[in-house]
């Protein structure tokens, strides 16, 4: 039985943490807004550049502070809160600071912060699923680290894939229990996490040889993900567990398309192929999985429910079928029209998903009211 005394620290809990998903949202909007002004949409210049920062902003400010925040509650220490506190902060300062000391040390901070959650839930369970998220953790304090140092974006972004694909990796493996009752899994699990650390490591340290490493280490990781994630058999169900399964595997295409083009092709800086690879890891992978997830995670974040409905499906196609387009036709053909209408395709998807979701979760709430 749910006492009022609970009721009482649960809702006390929850304000804590919505400043938190508060600055994820802005940093979100903001990033956002970088990208509309990097595909040269006719739209009101802010002061400070902050389509120098999207990048930082997206993975990091948005991205990083619902990770956070979410092995935050799932730590259940209100200190814990910091780390996440400290991204969603470091992206805000970016987008009205720029790049700047301020902004690059939250950043970093948060990730230290992060790495001492994935401590506290070790010594309460060890396992390797939390094994791979605290090796994200720790790419995601490499990347800042080397920004701090004066890497450009562009240098530290095997670290930023690194960050987002082991915890995804993990979360996939925690969430699914999949692959832990196989030590041929496990083992293979691992030797690709290993893999992706040092390709990152050798992307920073030897950039041509150590970028195909890295690409090929990719290709590892989603090969693990495709053969024993349970997405396999699960897209063939209906509801929640088919729709989550036709993102994951979608997303884990891109992810194999960005291994490609880094294992053939080697680093890249500017141009189409760089624009295809971070696209293809940071839209079509991270996007995906953050929108295949959400009705799971949102509940046990916000205690508020995002049920299933068909209509989700409408931003989650708008996401692959605009990320395909840049990619196939703006990036591939030199379509710069595609490109650019591509681009805004992007961003509509994202948008849908939030009208989505705040729908849902609203119809949902108030029936249960």
């Amino acid at each position: 039985m749910v006492t009022a005394g609970s009721e009482r620290l649960a809702a006390h809990s929850l304000r804590r943490r919505l400043p938190v998903l508060a600055g994820a949202g802005l940093a979100l909007g903001g990033g956002l807004y970088g990208a509309l002004l990097l595909i040269g949409l006719a739209v009101p210049a802010p002061p400070v550049p902050v389509e120098q920062v999207h990048g930082p902003v997206m993975v990091f400010g948005f991205v990083g502070t619902l990770v956070a925040l979410e092995r935050a509650v799932a730590a259940g220490r209100r200190v814990a809160l910091l780390a996440p506190g400290c991204c969603a902060a470091g992206g805000l300062i970016l987008l009205v600071a720029g790049p700047g000391l301020p902004g690059k040390l939250l950043l970093m901070a948060a990730a230290v912060g992060l790495l001492g959650i994935y401590r506290r839930l070790w010594a309460r369970q060890p396992s390797v699923a939390l094994l791979a998220q605290a090796a994200g953790a720790f790419s995601w304090y490499a990347a800042t680290l080397l920004w701090l140092a004066g890497d450009p974006i562009a240098g530290i972004v095997p670290w930023m894939v690194a960050f987002v694909v082991a915890t995804i990796a993990g979360e996939r493996l925690e969430l699914a229990r999949v692959g832990l009752a196989s030590p041929v899994a496990e083992r293979w699990f691992l030797a690709a996490l290993a893999a992706l650390i040092a390709g990152a490591t050798g992307a920073t340290l030897w950039p041509e040889a150590g970028t195909q490493v890295f690409g090929l280490a990719l290709l590892a990781v989603t090969a693990w993900l495709a053969t024993f994630d349970v997405a396999r058999r699960t897209v063939r169900g209906t509801g929640l567990p088919r729709y989550a399964a036709a993102g994951l595997l979608a997303g884990y295409a891109w992810l194999a398309l960005a291994g490609l083009l880094w294992a053939g092709a080697g680093p890249a800086g500017a141009g189409a192929r760089y624009d295809a690879v971070l696209h293809a890891v940071f839209l079509g992978f991270t996007l995906s999985m953050i929108f295949v997830h959400a009705p799971v995670i949102l509940p046990a974040v916000l205690r508020r429910p995002l049920p299933y409905r068909p209509v989700l499906y409408l931003p989650l196609v708008l996401l692959h079928t605009s990320v395909l387009l840049r990619i196939a036709v703006g990036d591939a053909a030199g379509s710069e029209p595609v490109w650019r209408w591509a681009g805004l395709a992007n961003v509509g998807s994202v948008l849908t998903f939030l009208g989505c979701a705040v729908a849902l979760s609203h119809r949902r709430g108030r029936a249960r009211s």
